[in-house]
């Protein structure tokens, strides 16, 4: 099993979500498919066809936070690295988090430890220019600014 690394707001809102989906969700997404049901003939019946994807898509979110909830590690430190390119000016810079796509940093794009950039980046303080493999070449980026969230 992988473990997967999240921040503690984004733990808390994902076990929000599970529990939202596992109680509402699916008392919600039972109601639809018994009111189709009622309508008649289902295999012409769109609204029942309907609620059942309804129902496959959310089961299917709910094993998958399930087994992140299971299986992840909770991180304290969490940075945001502003990052400009080589060659570019300062006013072009971009915001990354690095971590779980389920991250939500406001500004900020996810990119994963696993990434050539997002692996660049670990450790990096302002001031540092790193350089990191890329499909087209090697690239360089400029680190200015490194927030702890």
């Amino acid at each position: 099993m992988s473990t997967q690394q999240l921040s503690k707001a984004a733990f808390d809102r994902l076990k929000a979500e599970f529990d939202d989906l596992t109680t509402r969700g699916r008392i919600e997404v039972a109601e639809k498919i018994e009111r189709a049901r009622e309508e008649g003939d289902l295999k012409e019946n769109a609204g029942y066809h309907a609620a059942k994807d309804e129902q496959g898509h959310m089961e299917g979110r709910i094993r998958q936070l399930e087994h992140m909830l299971e299986n992840c590690e909770i991180v304290e430190d969490q940075f945001v690295y502003t990052i400009v390119y080589d060659g570019d000016s300062d006013d072009m810079a971009e915001r990354y988090v690095i971590g779980n796509m389920e991250e939500q940093v406001d500004g900020a794009d996810v990119i994963s430890p696993a990434s050539p950039l997002g692996a660049a980046l670990q450790g990096a303080s302002p001031g540092d220019a790193v350089s990191y493999e890329a499909p087209n070449g090697a690239l360089t980026v400029k680190v200015l600014e490194v927030e702890s969230i």
